[in-house]
């Protein structure tokens, strides 16, 4: 299926690509250590991790990561230009609903890519989207033509993922507290 995703095959080997191919892969180094990213990334570093990733095209509307999708999760993927409109189907509903839109410098799949368990949201080109992958194969490539630095990215990885993890543990403390509020005004209003 990931193929079947985008417009053209993947290209070979960073050696043989095409220079326009190059500057892509030099504005994936710079969106690599953006906030949004893996900061934690040195532009040099940015600049390996980008040779072991490939340029893709995704129409807009194109949906590149299903939720739920268990066979599909080996890679991730920044994207360089465009937005994504990531989505989750809640408990007892059956229309997805719009948990963000992302744009430039977004990563996704990072979680899929280290654990290879089922996606967590549905991703969708909200327009065309000029992106760069990272497979599992080129990770494990990486970690072994470059241990260190293999070592390095997977650290910014878990470093991403932990933050999101903060965050969304302050978000539940948050839906907690409201739930507790809203129960008590109910038990308030109800007569006893």
């Amino acid at each position: 299926m990931f193929k079947n995703i985008f417009r053209k095959p993947a290209p070979p080997l960073v050696d043989s690509l095409v220079p326009s191919d190059f500057s892509t892969l030099e504005i994936a180094a710079e969106m690599l250590t953006a906030p949004s990213a893996l900061m934690q990334l040195s532009r040099a570093e940015a600049r390996v991790v980008a040779r072991y990733m490939q340029p893709r095209f995704i129409a807009e509307g194109t949906v590149f990561i299903r939720e739920g999708d268990a066979q599909d999760t080996g890679f991730m993927l920044l994207v360089l230009d465009g937005e994504v409109t990531v989505e989750n189907i809640v408990v007892s509903r059956v229309a997805p609903i719009t948990v963000t839109v992302l744009g430039a410098g977004s990563m996704h799949g990072d979680l899929g890519l280290i654990d290879g368990l089922p996606r967590s949201a549905s991703c969708t080109a909200s327009s065309d989207l000029h992106c760069v992958v990272l497979t599992r194969d080129s990770l494990l490539q990486l970690l072994k033509d470059d241990p260190a630095m293999g070592a390095k990215l997977m650290m910014a990885i878990a470093m991403r993922i932990a933050q999101r993890l903060r965050d969304n543990t302050e978000k539940l403390k948050k839906y907690v507290q409201l739930t507790k509020t809203m129960q008590q005004e109910i038990e308030h209003l109800m007569p006893g």
